[in-house]
C-alpha cells in the first residue's frame, strides 16, 4: 500500500510496531520538482507512545489487517479496563496506561465503542467522535448569559474539565468532541 492512500483509522506497521493513524495532514511541493508529503501522526498502539512521521507519497507503508468489532465498557479498576464485544460477549481486558489519553471520556457501562482486534488480540479501542457527559460541577448560571457570550470551566462526570457557555449549569448533559476536547452542544 503507498502512503498516498493512508487514512485516519488505518493501522499501519512501522519498526515493527502496530501504529493507528489519528490524523494525516497533505502537505503540497511548493516547487515543480517536489513531491507531495504526507504528515502522519499516530499512536503506538502496543504503549500509547506518540508517533509522528512524514512520508512521500510513492513510499510503502504495510497495513495491518484489523477488525473492528462493537463493544461495551463493563467496568474499570485501578489498572485496567473490561470490554464485552457486543456481539458474542468475548471479553477483552486492556491495561489502564494503553488507554491514557481516551480515559477522560470512558465510565462503566459505556455503549458505543469501537475495539480494534487484530488476531484475538484487543489493540485498541476508537471513542465516537462526539459524546454526550454531564456536568458535575461549574459556576453558577448567569441570568443574562447568551449562547455567544463568554465561557466558563466545567468539570463533566468523568473529570474532564472544558470550557461551556455561562447559562449551563450542573446535571445538564453537553455532546463534546472526542478529539478536540471541545464542547459542541447540550445533548
Amino acid at each position: 500500500m503507498k502512503a498516498n492512500e493512508i487514512k485516519k483509522g488505518l493501522v499501519i506497521e512501522q519498526d515493527k510496531k502496530k501504529i493507528l493513524i489519528k490524523h494525516v495532514v497533505v502537505q503540497s511541493p511548493s516547487s515543480r520538482s517536489g513531491s507531495t508529503l504526507y504528515k502522519v501522526t499516530g499512536s503506538d498502539i502496543s504503549n500509547g507512545q506518540k508517533f509522528e512521521r512524514r512520508y512521500k507519497g510513492d513510499e510503502v507503508v504495510n497495513p495491518v489487517e484489523v477488525s473492528r468489532r462493537a463493544v461495551q465498557l463493563l467496568f474499570h479498576d485501578t489498572d485496567s479496563y473490561t470490554f464485552m464485544d457486543s456481539e458474542d460477549y468475548e471479553q477483552f481486558i486492556m491495561p489502564a496506561a494503553n488507554l491514557s489519553e481516551e480515559a477522560v471520556f470512558l465510565y462503566d457501562g459505556l455503549e458505543g465503542l469501537s475495539a480494534l482486534i487484530s488476531e484475538g488480540e484487543l489493540l485498541g479501542i476508537e471513542l465516537p467522535n462526539t459524546m454526550p457527559l454531564e456536568i458535575t460541577e461549574c459556576a453558577p448560571a448567569m441570568k443574562a448569559a447568551s449562547s455567544s457570550a463568554r465561557t466558563k470551566p466545567a468539570t463533566l462526570s468523568t473529570g474532564l474539565v472544558v470550557q461551556v457557555p455561562e447559562y449551563l449549569t450542573p446535571g445538564e448533559v453537553i455532546k463534546v468532541n472526542t478529539e478536540t476536547r471541545e464542547f459542541i452542544s447540550r445533548a
